[in-house]
């Protein structure tokens, strides 16, 4: 099978409003698809109708070649959604190994306690976990049939630091593997990192698809960031030849140019305010916020 999740025009309507707007999507096997968007853009109920959670409005939905509500697909998925609830009066080690018994060939118990670092933690009552552990046993019962696409909504909130590198080393474990892996998040860095594929949305409309590499080239070019001078203004800044976009945090600004050499010199000849100049290609984070500027 080429493409284990199809949407094919999907659009979803509540109360008059198009969260999901004809959006049409292939992905392959084996690829690691981030979906990333603004608040309110859609990712979630995309997810969703992929899962088979929300039926469309508009369009057809398939997952593993089938309708994701098929009881056999879903045995071949797993999902962790924003939303962790626990079983109450379970302990965490009851509450993998209910998730286990669902599937016909689960991965092992010990296997899933070290994936989520909750090997210490078997013995708790799982409502008794904080807000990162009970994430990482979302994750735990997310990966317990072994499957064979996994979709990760906004995953390492609440998560520290060193439970975020271990969650991103198993998924690209997966990956290698050959495990399908979507998800959404709002740590560009980690969709750079682990993603070979980035879809962004906006008012549920997909505006750019491609690697990370490609989304970045296209899109933001080259950077000058420097400090600014108290006097210099943005909007005398806007005006100078070149700039294609500006952000600025406090008096650090940055300006985005498809012609960096021509634009340092500008700024030069016209006595810009500034220090501790640098120059450097744009991230992610620029991209992503130019591609949601130009779709508003």
């Amino acid at each position: 099978m080429d493409h284990v999740i199809e949407l094919d025009r999907v659009s979803k309507v509540y109360k008059g409003k198009r969260a999901v707007d004809g959006l049409s999507l292939r992905v392959s096997k084996g690829s690691v698809l981030a979906l990333l968007g603004p608040n309110g853009a859609g990712k979630t109920t995309t997810v969703s109708m992929i899962l088979g959670l929300l039926q469309p409005t508009e369009g057809k939905v398939k997952l593993l070649g089938s309708d994701p509500r098929e009881a056999g697909v879903r045995k071949r998925i797993g999902a962790m959604l924003q939303e962790v609830s626990v079983i109450d009066n379970l302990k965490v080690s009851e509450t993998i190994e209910l998730f286990r018994s669902y599937y016909d060939k689960p991965l092992p118990l010990a296997d899933l306690l070290r994936i989520s670092a909750l090997e210490s933690e078997r013995g708790k009552m799982a409502s008794a976990l904080s807000g990162g552990q009970q994430r990482r046993l979302g994750f735990a019962l997310a990966l317990a049939g072994d499957p064979e696409v996994l979709f990760l909504d906004e995953p390492t909130v609440g998560m520290d630091v060193t439970s975020r590198q271990l969650f991103w080393d198993t998924v690209r474990k997966m990956a290698d593997r050959g495990k399908t892996i979507v998800l959404t998040t709002h740590y560009l860095e980690e969709a750079d990192s682990i993603a070979d594929r980035i879809v962004v949305v906006s008012d549920g409309r997909i505006v750019a698809d491609g690697s990370p590499s490609e989304i970045k080239a296209r899109t933001t070019g080259r950077i000058i960031s420097f400090t600014a001078g108290e006097r210099t203004s943005d909007e005398e800044l806007r005006d100078i030849p070149g700039v294609t976009e500006l952000s600025r945090s406090g008096r650090r600004v940055k300006l985005m140019s498809e012609d960096t050499d021509r634009l340092i010199a500008e700024l030069i000849a016209r006595r810009t305010d500034m220090r501790d100049i640098e120059i450097g290609s744009g991230g992610l984070e620029e991209a992503f916020q130019a591609l949601v500027r130009k779709a508003e």
